[in-house]
């Protein structure tokens, strides 16, 4: 196992392991706990440290295996795209940084000088990284069962409200499942920015042959597209049940 540092520096966090294992609901060794909150800007300017990383990896795996396998012996008459979508709604950065900030995750981070100035406690991916590396450091510490118990406590929410959102789990997807079910073709999606570098608006119009369908807008272009994706899959919903083809089955 990684063999973790001592004491943060002061004024670059603190790792209280009492205090972090309470919120989490489980006791891990204080060292492993201490790596899991070290972001290599932290580790790196502190002569070398070791960062979380590892243990990142490691927790990603985990979490991946917990979800799917949770999915998989909940949900036993869907198919393998859907699954994949209720997957890919609980394991991203996203996801991962909002359970991370119900915990308060950031406060315990040791970063760097550079990321402090930068809000780094409060930048999704960062939270993310460190949510999947407290998962791998429970998961080496105390076993696959307690890592297990810990992720189903902390993400059985999310994997409530994704059960419960059907095509909205990847519009883009959905939306292409009824338009080839209609015949219309591959979707075209067509982009207008605006705006400068730092605060960029993206707008995006799905073409299907000749014809424009739903826009939508967002502050990147995946965004503007899923956006453009669920305004089309109403249309084409409407023009399903008007030739009797009917929504998609779910």
């Amino acid at each position: 196992m990684d063999s973790p540092h001592s004491s943060p520096v002061p004024g670059s966090g603190a790792v209280d392991p009492a205090e972090l294992g309470q919120r989490l609901g489980v006791v891990v060794s204080p060292d492993v706990l201490r790596l899991a909150m070290t972001h290599r800007s932290y580790a790196f300017e502190n002569g070398g440290l070791l960062p979380n990383e590892r243990l990142e990896f490691l927790g990603d795996s985990v979490l991946g295996l917990v979800i799917t396998d949770g999915l998989y012996r909940t949900h036993p008459g869907l198919p393998e795209g859907q699954l994949a979508k209720l997957r890919s709604a609980v394991v991203n950065a996203r996801a991962l940084a909002d359970v991370a900030r119900g915990l308060d995750l950031g406060r315990y981070l040791l970063l760097g000088k550079g990321e402090e100035a930068t809000h780094g406690r409060e930048k999704t991916s960062i939270l993310a990284d460190a949510m999947e590396a407290v998962i791998g450091a429970v998961y080496v510490d105390r076993g696959l069962d307690e890592a297990t118990r810990l992720i189903q406590r902390l993400f059985e929410p999310l994997l409530a409200d994704a059960a419960q959102l059907g095509a909205a789990l990847d519009w883009k997807t959905s939306m292409q499942e009824i338009s080839s079910r209609l015949d219309l073709g591959v979707p075209d999606y067509r982009i207008q920015e605006s705006g400068p570098d730092h605060d960029k608006h993206f707008v995006a119009t799905v073409h299907l042959g000749e014809r424009a369908y739903g826009s939508g807008s967002g502050p990147t272009k995946k965004a503007a597209e899923q956006a453009a994706a669920a305004a089309t899959y109403a249309q084409l919903t409407e023009t399903g049940r008007s030739s009797g083809e009917g929504p998609p089955t779910r």
